[in-house]
């Protein structure tokens, strides 16, 4: 069921439409009415209604006017202009704001139901066709396969939090947790191969074409097949080279690869035997979890920069080719913006990862013992960075004191595993201490906000602009941060406040209801007493009588 608005300032039209109309029967369960522009407005937030029908000529704010608003702050609410036939200017307004549809009046309920019926047709149609589970099951099925091969691209391209590789392989149907990891590339190379029986036509004219994508696709039936057969993990498509992920599954040390050697010998001979391709294959470092597929991968295009030296139709390891001593280990700049992103805005889990990731990579590097010393350095003094604009918080916090203090912890560690726990700690601790300082942000905008209202609420023009100009903030971030705090918006604030002050001044003097309108910031006595009105549930006179009646 839908949801509409009607605004018309003749309340006798509303009523005769609320009453004439089945607006169940034309599928809308709740509707609602306003007598001009401005009370639709307030109305908007709490229906957000799918249909506007509005009149044009309304005091306060006309219905071209409503329109235009809610077109800007609501674009998907369908719209529908009532108007006389003197007032063809304002139609050629109403087509510029793309209204729904134009109704002439005088109008008949039964002009108005076929016009709901007709919108309501059209928003089911637009429902339907976003909605049609049967169509997004179908195209979800044959987009399938590209998503699980760009997927399985990025893992080798870019390091991502674990919980989120393990999501996406869930809801991508692959089995990817195993013991270890080795990434193996394919490269495949184009040749001028000449001679042959007949039998031999097909495979030749493969071996001699320029076309990559084909010679792509026939390497990874191949390798495919044979990497199914033995259960080794995935086979796919990377930029111009077939990518082999060797998922470890059998227990012992995912380093001894021997069963892997034997596969990718099978695979590089099959190639050669029935595609009559020019390859090699480049095999990567293995490693231990799925976030450190990005150095494998590295690695084994590496191992692919030896072809030169090995010749072509050949398994070239980078293990064979170059000392793992020889690996530097570098607290890179992405690496640590990674880390002071985190740390601002990341989850608890995601640091923890994070930091784990970080001494994982010390663990497998093998490194010089100065390299290790330099990397540890460097991510102690990113964290120390990140303290500088913080405040000090309450309690005796040695770890917040300063940058001599963290270094002169730092110092005191026996171990690598006493150091990963330190660091894992400070970094919890500055991330709770930069949300904790965020919130105080948060509060001290509001308090400020707050103050400024009561001084300036007799300003008729206050508004949520103004106010921001004053704090130096954004309408936006000001609006999400001044509702998450009050539970209410800064217009219903505004609003509230003035009605208080409005009742008090009744209860207390003896201004006249335009004065006291005049006192609360509003330029019309007559919408400031509908408004009254509408927030006190009577009206202003009858609020002071009846403080009269009960003095008496």
């Amino acid at each position: 069921m839908y949801k509409l608005l009607l605004v018309d300032d003749e309340m006798e039209v509303t009523e005769g439409l609320m009453a004439e109309i089945d607006w169940a029967g034309c599928g809308f369960g709740e509707v609602m009415t306003a007598g001009n522009g401005r009370e639709a407005m307030e109305l908007f937030e709490k229906l957000e209604p799918d249909v506007l029908i509005t009149d044009i000529s309304m005091p306060y704010m006309n219905g071209l006017e409503l329109a235009e608003w809610a077109r800007g702050a609501y674009p998907l609410t369908r719209i529908v202009i009532l108007s006389g036939y003197d007032e063809f200017e304002y139609a050629k307004q109403a087509i510029r704001l793309q209204v729904d549809e134009y109704v002439l009046k005088p109008f008949s309920g039964t002009q108005i139901t076929d016009t709901v019926l007709k919108i309501a047709q059209r928003m089911d149609e637009e429902r339907e066709k976003h909605s049609n589970l049967q169509l997004l099951e179908e195209h979800y099925r044959m987009s399938l396969p590209i998503v699980r091969e760009k997927f399985l691209s990025s893992l080798i391209t870019r390091k991502q939090p674990l919980s989120v590789v393990r999501s996406k392989a869930e809801a991508y149907g692959l089995e990817l947790d195993g013991r270890g990891y080795v990434v193996s590339v394919i490269a495949v190379y184009h040749t001028d191969e000449q001679g042959g029986n007949e039998d031999e036509t097909a495979v030749k004219s493969l071996a001699s074409s320029y076309d990559l994508d084909l010679k792509l696709f026939s390497v990874v039936n191949v390798a495919g097949e044979i990497w199914a057969k033995y259960g080794m993990g995935k086979v796919f498509v990377h930029q111009d080279r077939v990518v082999l992920l060797n998922v470890v599954q059998q227990e012992g040390s995912f380093q001894e690869n021997g069963n892997l050697m034997d596969v990718l010998k099978e695979v590089l001979q099959s190639i050669e035997k029935y595609l009559r391709l020019t390859v090699n294959i480049g095999v990567g470092r293995a490693v231990p979890e799925i976030g450190a597929l990005k150095e494998a991968y590295e690695s084994a295009s590496m191992a692919l920069d030896y072809r030169r030296i090995l010749g072509s139709n050949r398994i070239i390891c980078i293990e064979d080719m170059e000392d793992r001593s020889n690996e530097e280990l570098l607290f890179d700049e992405t690496r640590k913006q990674n880390l002071l992103s985190t740390v601002k805005v990341g989850t608890e889990q995601e640091l923890k990862e994070l930091v784990d990731g970080l001494f994982d990579d010390v663990a497998r590097s093998q490194a010089p013992v100065y390299e290790v010393q330099l990397y540890l350095m460097e991510m102690v003094l990113a964290i120390m960075k990140l303290t500088k604009g913080l405040e000090s918080g309450s309690g005796n916090e040695e770890w917040f004191k300063g940058g001599t203090d963290i270094l002169a912890q730092y110092q005191k560690l026996n171990s690598m595993e006493e150091t990963k726990a330190w660091y894992g700690d400070l970094c919890a601790k500055v991330r709770s201490r930069i949300a904790s300082q965020r919130q105080r942000s948060y509060k001290r905008i509001v308090e400020e906000a707050i103050a400024y209202t009561k001084e300036n609420y007799r300003d008729s023009d206050l508004s949520i602009a103004k106010l921001c100009a004053h704090l130096h903030v954004s309408a936006g971030y000001f609006s999400t941060v001044f509702k998450r705090e009050l539970k209410l918006t800064y217009g219903a604030y505004l609003l509230q406040l003035r009605m208080e002050i409005a009742k008090e001044l009744l209860r207390t003097t003896d201004l006249k209801t335009f004065e006291i309108a005049e006192q609360v910031g509003f330029s019309d006595p007559n919408y400031f007493s509908l408004c009254f009105k509408k927030y006190a549930g009577i009206s202003a006179k009858e609020y002071r009588n009846g403080l009269s009646e009960r003095g008496s």
